[in-house]
């Protein structure tokens, strides 16, 4: 019976893979393999026992590791006798001179190489249609917002550039935090190797190569959880994010505002009892998860502060923190993606919007101008804003109100008002700046 949503509605296939206990199991065993292989490697037991439990160590059994655990209690050690019991007298090699958490964080650290490789795919698919979002309507004219009230124009391929600006930075910070998180350890009981004799460094160092990933330079019984913190971090960084685009569409999709929709299906009911509705509730399923993505930053910290040189209290919420935060932050990636790649974009609402104001908003366009033509820039400002809080409350076009005074057209002619106040004149280097983007991150789409 599937009680987590994870199991039925959140996820994508390949990271519920990645995080489901045969996967988990597996990488466990794979950790046992590449500590015989290493320890034969340097002369610490025999290689043709090595061999052996390379050979049929993957063929031990989940479902008897729990039988076994069920009578002794200890989840490892039953995975190592379940190893041991299909390696013949070669089994009397598992887990020689290990301790627990040098196979577990081990094979966490084989999970969150796959968890990596996978992320960077999805953030790559969502810049490459931020990029195509950006390019193709670099040049769409909008109304911007700050505090929720319109200003000056902006363009679409602006504000689709700022989110590709912001991914770009999550696959810069994923690359750079790759070999700090994804690290194994082979240092024995509390860190000092004293079970491996002379052996260990060159021990760890060859079974990290085996496996190939990186290993730690010195623990206690655990890998420091500052490590897993900073990559939890790093996907609530990113949930954000998306989180952030998911507001901007919501606002955007408003019925009041109309300027964007999610792609809504023939057959796609909005309401069960408002048969009109149309909701952004992939958007709003994006928000929503982000929320629990964050929440598992304090967790993830403070399974750094360990008794000594350790104690069980990360173990068990690290069941949930990983996969947990992992599935759901790709889960939304992939969502967001989806909803950006089929957004449909309102031209006609977009139009009327940047004009609803009458040319309020390219107030600071005269201000600019005036400034320039050498009025003070501190009367110009107030000569604008008093005009502007008169064409509101009249109901009536900027150009008209400015039109009528006198310090204003002794700069700025009417007929050149008219073209200070056109907003698709003033969107400055917009363009240029979204081209220059598009370039510049070009080679993170190529991979």
């Amino acid at each position: 019976m599937a009680i987590h949503p994870i199991d039925y509605r959140y996820g994508t296939p390949e990271m519920r893979s990645i995080w489901s206990e045969e996967h988990r199991f597996t990488c466990l065993v794979r950790a046992e393999i590449a500590l015989a292989h290493a320890e034969a490697e340097v002369g610490m037991i025999p290689s043709d026992d090595a061999k052996i439990i390379e050979q049929n160590a993957l063929s031990a059994s989940l479902l008897r590791a729990k039988e076994i655990e069920a009578e002794i209690n200890h989840d490892t050690m039953a995975m190592i006798r379940a190893i041991s019991e299909v390696c013949g007298d070669a089994g009397r090699w598992i887990h020689y001179g290990a301790t627990s958490n040098d196979i577990l964080d081990t094979a966490t650290g084989l999970q969150l190489k796959d968890a990596f490789t996978t992320l960077e795919k999805k953030l790559v698919a969502l810049l490459t249609v931020l990029l195509d979002r950006a390019g193709s309507t670099k040049s769409l004219v909008c109304s911007s917002r700050t505090h929720g009230q319109q200003g000056v124009p902006t363009t679409y391929g602006l504000r689709f550039a700022n989110w590709a600006s912001e991914v770009s930075r999550h696959i810069d910070r994923l690359r750079e935090l790759r070999p700090r998180v994804v690290v194994g350890q082979m240092t024995g009981a509390v860190g000092t190797m004293a079970a491996m004799g002379t052996h260990g460094i060159e021990v760890q160092a060859a079974m990290m190569k085996y496996l190939e990933i990186g290993s730690v330079d010195v623990s206690s019984q655990v890998i420091s959880r500052d490590r897993y913190a900073e990559y939890i971090f790093m996907l609530a960084n990113i949930a954000t994010t998306l989180d952030k685009i998911g507001v901007e569409i919501r606002s955007l999709q408003r019925t009041e505002i109309g300027e964007v929709e999610e792609a809504f299906g023939k057959k796609q009911v909005g309401s069960s009892t408002m048969p009109h509705k149309r909701n952004p509730i992939k958007s709003e399923q994006v928000c929503g998860l982000a929320r629990i993505v964050r929440a598992m930053i304090e967790p993830a910290l403070q399974n750094n502060t360990l008794w000594d040189e350790r104690d069980l209290t990360n173990s068990s919420c690290e069941r949930i923190t990983f996969p947990e935060a992992t599935i759901l932050c790709d889960h939304c990636l992939k969502l967001m993606t989806g909803v950006l790649e089929n957004l449909v974009i309102n031209q006609e609402n977009i139009r009327r919007n940047l004009l609803m104001l009458h040319g309020i908003t390219l107030a600071e366009s005269v201000m600019i101008e005036l400034t320039r033509r050498g009025m003070p820039r501190q009367d110009a400002h107030e000569i604008i804003r008093e005009s502007s809080m008169e064409a509101l409350a009249a109901g009536k076009p900027l150009a008209e109100i400015l039109s009528a005074k006198h310090d204003v057209v002794k700069y700025v002619s009417a007929e050149e008002l008219v073209g200070l106040l056109n907003p698709d004149a003033y969107i400055g280097l917009a363009e240029v700046q979204v081209d220059n983007l598009i370039r510049k991150l070009a080679t993170y789409c190529s991979l």
